[in-house]
């Protein structure tokens, strides 16, 4: 089952990194096994930021949490 702890838990792996470079992320909802973030910071305003999305925070989120279908941000 995909708890709002086990996604905020492996959200804070990838948020040191991101924090590294400036920016954060939010969880902003888990509906349907899908799991909406938002970006942050330097993060959100990155051309780059959909490459973070996915090859990063839905490939991390997707690995520690088999069940999550994907990640999507808004």
């Amino acid at each position: 089952m995909i708890t709002r702890e086990r996604v905020l838990e492996v959200l804070n792996k990838v948020r040191f990194g991101l924090k590294a470079e400036g920016g954060d992320i939010d969880l902003v909802d888990i509906k349907e096994d899908v799991v909406y973030v938002k970006l942050k910071g330097a993060c959100g305003t990155c051309p780059m930021s959909t490459i973070t999305m996915k090859s990063w925070v839905e490939a991390t989120l997707k690995r520690d949490i088999p069940e999550i279908k994907s990640v999507q941000a808004v």
